[in-house]
């Protein structure tokens, strides 16, 4: 299939997810070989899971029909640029490739602003919207400790 062949998927779930009711007017497909391997729709108030974007379902989605956790070798469609969430997602999943068709600022337009999210990840903890504060940092280590002499660990 063609690239706009890909595309018109994604947008045809988006449209679809809103025509039905489902949840916000986001879709995505991801590509492996020519051919589909994972699909997702903005589910966030259908499934009460602020994570539950089009991009994270579709990535979901993928890594459990190939039983991976990396998306090296796979691109990603979606209907709209990836919000800070999704693009962290993205990254983790080390996709090959990323198209979208709207940019953040029609998202923003349609009520979808997540500039604000840009801006706190610049602000300094205690400076934040929503406030952050280190708790027992020497005690927090001790995961790391134990992830780094751990002889079964899957490196990622």
């Amino acid at each position: 299939m063609h690239q706009n062949q890909w595309m018109d998927q994604a947008i045809s779930l988006a449209l679809e997810n809103v025509l039905n009711s489902h949840g916000g007017p986001f879709g995505a497909v991801i590509i492996r070989d020519g051919q589909v391997v994972g699909t997702g729709r903005n589910e966030v108030t259908t499934n009460n899971d602020p994570t539950a974007h089009a991009e994270v379902q579709a990535i979901r989605d993928a890594c459990r029909n190939l039983n991976t956790f990396q998306l090296t070798d796979c691109e990603l469609y979606t209907s709209c640029e990836p919000c800070p969430m999704c693009l962290g997602a993205i990254y983790w999943a080390r996709l090959h490739k990323v198209y979208f068709s709207g940019t953040k600022e029609e998202a923003a337009q349609a009520g979808f602003d997540d500039h604000f999210i840009y801006e706190q990840i610049e602000q300094p903890f205690e400076s934040r919207s929503i406030p952050f504060e280190r708790v027992q940092p020497e005690k927090g280590k001790e995961p790391f400790r134990a992830w780094t002499s751990s002889q079964s660990r899957i490196h990622y």
